[in-house]
């Protein structure tokens, strides 16, 4: 696969991309690999909380370990790990992921258009 330097028109392309490499070569497949792929999501939410308490120095033993620049970095991880498992679920996470975004946006900002995604 070679490397891109993707824009935010590719994302879905993107993701459709690394769920075709990591489809291509998994060790385990089926239901089975479906239900590693999400529990990932849960080792990258890991990495955040690790992150976070390294960027503010809360563990005494090591101390400011990670910037908030890694904390960010490891929020995307886990963006992108879940938009691949969504993929795994869908061959259209694009039209899944955007009407629940209209759905969810709805009920938190409203019909006033308020702050919604496209003002």
């Amino acid at each position: 696969m070679t490397a891109t330097t993707p824009t935010p028109e590719a994302l879905w392309p993107t993701i459709d991309a690394l769920w075709t490499w990591l489809e291509s070569d998994q060790p385990i497949s089926g239901r089975e690999g479906l239900l590693l792929r999400v529990l990932k999501l849960s080792e990258e939410v890991g990495e955040v909380a690790q992150a976070v308490i390294g960027a503010t120095g809360q563990n005494p033993r090591k101390g400011t370990t990670h910037t908030w620049d890694d904390v960010q970095s490891e929020l995307c991880d886990t963006a992108i790990t879940a938009l691949v498992a969504l993929r795994t679920l869908t061959p259209e996470p694009e039209r899944v992921f955007t009407e629940h975004l209209a759905r969810v946006a709805e009920r938190s900002l409203g019909g006033t258009g308020n702050g919604s995604v496209t003002d």
